[in-house]
C-alpha cells in the first residue's frame, strides 16, 4: 500500500515539474492570464512609471515574464536608452524576445536569463523594477543587496506585490530587508491590487 502512495506521488511531482508548478516560480505558459487587454486598463504601464523612468535611461525589468513591462519601458528610455529583461525561464524569454521583434524594439532590449542567486547584473543602471516577484525571491538579502550594487547613487527600485499571495506583514518585512540593504522609502505609489514601495539607493 505504502508503495502505492509513493508511486503517486512520484507521478504528482513530474507533472509538477512539467509544469514548473513549484512555489517559487510562476509557469511560463500561466503568463498569458498576466498578459491581456484587462491587464493593460488595470496596471497601465506608462501610469505606473511614467514618472519614475526617463528617456536615456538604462533599467530593469525583474522576472520581466512574457514583457508586459518591458515593451512599455524600451518605449520610455526610447533610442538612446536600454531596457534589461531578466527571467529563470528562457520559455518567457524567447517568447517577450519575440514580441519586442515584431514591435521593432529588440535593438532596445537585452533579454537574459539569470540564475535563481543571482541576477548577474554587470552594468550600473538607474532603475528597477520588480513587479510580483519578489515574493518568490527565497533570499531577499541577498537579493536588494545586488540590486544596490547595481544601481547608480540615487537610482530607485519600484517593489509591487500581489495583496492575494503577499499579506501586509509579511510586504513590511520585505520592505525592512530593502533599508537593511541601503535603501530609503521615498514613496508607496498606489498600484491597483498591489501593495508597494518606492525605494531609492542612498
Amino acid at each position: 500500500m505504502q508503495g502505492g502512495n509513493d508511486d503517486g506521488l512520484e507521478k504528482m511531482s513530474r507533472l509538477r515539474r512539467l509544469f514548473l508548478m513549484d512555489e517559487h516560480t510562476c509557469p511560463w505558459w500561466l503568463g498569458y492570464s498576466f498578459d491581456n487587454p484587462l491587464r493593460r486598463i488595470i496596471h497601465n504601464p506608462v501610469r505606473i512609471l511614467g514618472t519614475m523612468v526617463e528617456e536615456g535611461q538604462t533599467v530593469v525589468d525583474i522576472g520581466c515574464g512574457l514583457g508586459f513591462f518591458t515593451l512599455a519601458l524600451a518605449k520610455m528610455v526610447g533610442a538612446h536608452g536600454k531596457v534589461l529583461a531578466l527571467d529563470i525561464q528562457s520559455e518567457m524569454l524567447n517568447r517577450a524576445r519575440a514580441r519586442a521583434k515584431r514591435l521593432g524594439l529588440d535593438d532596445l532590449v537585452d533579454f537574459r536569463l539569470c540564475g535563481p542567486d543571482s541576477l548577474g547584473l554587470r552594468e550600473s543602471v538607474d532603475f528597477v523594477l520588480a513587479f510580483w516577484m519578489v515574493h518568490e525571491v527565497s533570499v531577499q538579502e541577498r537579493f536588494f543587496a545586488e540590486i544596490r550594487s547595481a544601481l547608480r547613487p540615487a537610482g530607485r527600485i519600484l517593489v509591487a506585490e500581489p495583496k492575494v499571495h503577499v499579506p501586509t506583514a509579511r510586504f513590511e518585512r520585505t520592505v525592512e530587508v530593502a533599508q537593511a540593504a541601503g535603501f530609503e522609502i521615498v514613496a508607496r505609489p498606489r498600484v491597483r491590487l498591489s501593495r508597494s514601495v518606492l525605494l531609492e539607493h542612498h
